[in-house]
């Protein structure tokens, strides 16, 4: 009996993910960010040859049982290079990024379950002038995105994934065999990936880079990030350091949060209850309740929010959204 399954990375640029000089050339153009991907994704070739995303780490493999044990195992899937959008107004033309070689581990198997692995990734197709934060300190090639992905497929027909390693910029969206949205890599770190990811700092040199990987959030929150992020009214913008106090429990707050970037730490009575990471939408049961915030918000690592005005969402969607954040009744 064959057995298949994969696990899927789509790596795209979100917009705000990059501040100070370099993001001019997104803001006027010709560089674009990206839209955020599908839910659920099925044609791979199709998505990459679109300019939607920038760089996809297709994982799939394959396993043959006899009689409960696994009798032979092997790779189906690559990496595939997506295609940038340059240009100005509606004259935009899709460009090639450059890709790496797929690094495939030789899986080693066992009667009951094979793990693999791939790296997949490659070069923006721009030189992306800079100064590096070692030698040679001045550098014209872009620096390489990437993700390492894990699967484990076993005998009896079930898998699970890992988020092994991924460059630190852009944004990495996983997806399970079903091709639907479960994982996101929470931070993004342009300044990082910029000024230190070249030469051996790279899986084609000696080094993956850890990826923080959290949950995905509902529905409902991702559409309400879109209207938060280009419904008209700009938001506010602000960043945490690691350990810094988004709110505090009990405090007055009348503010809505969109998190853009990193981890927060869920806190109640001083303990902590959950993680949540990008997309999730914070601070609604305030405006909903009592006017005050029912949870600490403690950045885990950096952290960019969003402000919103309560006023960009109803209120019946904030009781949707509210109704699946009674997290302290779930611990």
């Amino acid at each position: 009996m064959r057995i298949e399954s994969s696990v899927t990375s789509l790596s795209w640029i979100p917009s705000e993910a990059i501040s100070g000089m370099m993001r001019l050339p997104f803001d006027i153009g010709p560089v674009h960010y990206d839209d955020p991907p599908p839910d659920r994704i099925a044609n791979i070739p199709e998505l990459a040859g679109s300019g939607a995303v920038r760089f996809i780490n297709d994982l799939r493999a394959w396993i043959e049982v006899e009689n409960g044990s696994i009798v032979s195992h092997g790779h189906s899937g690559r990496g595939w290079i997506g295609r940038t959008k340059l240009g100005f107004g509606s004259r935009l033309l899709l460009f090639p990024a450059i890709p790496m070689p797929d690094i495939q581990p030789q899986p080693q198997p066992d009667r009951k379950a094979v793990r693999f692995t791939q790296t997949s990734g490659g070069r923006p197709p721009l030189p992306l002038p800079r100064k590096l934060n070692r030698p040679p300190f001045v550098q014209i090639i872009p620096p390489v995105v990437w993700t390492t992905l894990a699967l484990t497929i076993n005998a009896d027909g079930s898998s699970s994934h890992e988020v092994l390693g991924a460059s630190p910029f852009p944004r990495h969206w996983i997806y399970d065999a079903s091709g639907k949205l479960a994982n996101k890599v929470a931070t993004t770190d342009f300044s990082s990936w910029s000024g230190d990811i070249f030469g051996a700092r790279t899986p084609w040199g000696k080094e993956d880079s850890p990826a923080f990987v959290t949950q995905v959030e509902s529905e409902l929150e991702r559409e309400l990030s879109q209207r938060i992020m280009r419904g008209g009214a700009k938001p506010q913008f602000r960043k945490l350091a690691k350990d810094e106090i988004l709110v505090k429990q009990g405090d007055a707050g009348q503010e809505l949060f969109l998190l853009l970037d990193g981890v927060l730490s869920v806190e109640v009575d001083g303990k902590p209850i959950a993680e949540v990471g990008p997309g999730a939408i914070l601070g609604e049961r305030a405006l909903l309740e009592t006017g005050t915030r029912t949870a600490t918000l403690r950045a885990l690592t950096a952290v960019r929010v969003a402000v919103a005005s309560p006023d960009q969402v109803s209120a019946e969607a904030l009781a949707e959204v509210a109704g699946g954040h009674r997290r302290e009744e779930n611990v």
